[in-house]
């Protein structure tokens, strides 16, 4: 069952392009020159119930635009959102009831007063009955072990602390779907982990998440779909499992040589080097299809002396590079 349904979504911002030095300058006072920028251009997709959905995409891709529109804060240009039977822009009161939000960049918390006055404002705001907010706080601080913290003026806490209230504040009233945005940018590795720990946990009581990030590690410890967006256009979309498979049957190669060789003259087509660190250490990128693994190996065996070889999958990082050389380079 689909939660969210986006058909055909297009934002458009008006600009004015401005010359440089003083004579051009003047001239924008009486006439300029319009530039249309489609940060959104003419997306549709779909988002499963009770999922981890991550959108990437570079910086200025359009993700966050589309992100904000989703969650009612701007207004599309042209095209079709249904969240949960809501149009965000259209119906924004009762839509917010059911929705949470965290920004990694951005705070709901009243920066001089301890975060559990900031929870009990919230619960005003969502009409939460003081027993279930009771119940419902003393199980998220526990899980996030912030009993203490939640009681000292948030300007004080450290980053990890902060982004730990943060998710209590979005989750007290029960929200069915919670978007993130970078909600793990400068955290250190312990945080990190406990707000990843969070998210599967709240995902496995029905919870769906809408993630934006940078952090492919995000990506690959909690998205069951990725969409990938650049220059305002959907690029892919599809699960985690497909991504990797997408440039097809790849693996990463690592050798180390027991004496210096001219690999270059010996090695297939399906094989290129990535790096070579000494004369001794290369790391290549096989082509599964063409060069099964295996024949790989007996091939790398009888003509090399190895101390050493590793077989890994494609990073993560790389393949999210190329579908975006692929879009912009067709």
């Amino acid at each position: 069952m689909h939660i969210i349904k986006v058909n055909n979504l297009v934002k458009t911002y008006t600009t004015f392009k401005r010359g440089s030095g003083m004579k051009e300058t003047l001239q924008s006072f009486f006439k300029r020159e319009k530039v249309i920028v489609n940060a959104v251009d003419n997306i549709s997709f779909n988002v499963e119930t009770g999922i981890v959905c991550g959108v990437l995409g570079p910086n200025g891709a359009g993700k966050s635009t589309a992100i904000k529109m989703l969650c009612g804060a701007l207004y599309p240009t042209s095209g079709e959102i249904d969240v949960m039977g809501y149009s965000p822009c259209k119906e924004r009161k009762r839509y917010v009831c059911e929705i949470g939000a965290v920004f990694g960049q951005r705070s709901q918390l009243i920066w001089d007063i301890p975060p559990v006055d900031s929870f009990n404002m919230n619960r005003a705001i969502y009409g939460i009955t003081q027993a279930d907010y009771k119940t419902r706080l003393d199980e998220l601080a526990e899980m996030f072990e912030v009993q203490e913290v939640m009681h000292k003026p948030t300007r004080v806490l450290s980053l990890g602390e902060r982004m730990k209230c943060e998710f209590i504040m979005a989750m007290l009233h029960k929200p069915k779907i919670v978007f993130l945005d970078e909600p793990t940018i400068g955290l250190d590795v312990i945080a990190k982990a406990k707000i990843r720990e969070f998210i599967l946990k709240m995902n496995k009581t029905g919870t769906t998440f809408i993630l934006t990030t940078h952090d492919l590690e995000d990506v690959k410890q909690l998205a069951d779909n990725v969409i990938i967006i650049n220059h305002g256009v959907k690029v892919f979309d599809d699960t985690l499992a497909n991504l990797q498979l997408n440039l097809g049957e790849k693996k990463i190669v690592e050798l180390t040589l027991e004496q210096p060789f001219d690999t270059m003259s010996v090695l297939p087509d399906s094989v290129r080097v990535l790096e070579q660190k000494s004369p001794l250490e290369l790391t290549l990128e096989v082509d599964a299809e063409k060069t099964a693994i295996g024949d790989f190996i007996k091939f790398l065996s009888s003509k090399f002396s190895l101390s050493d070889i590793a077989v890994k999958e494609l990073p993560m990082e790389e393949i999210i590079t190329q579908i975006y050389r692929e879009t912009e380079n067709p």
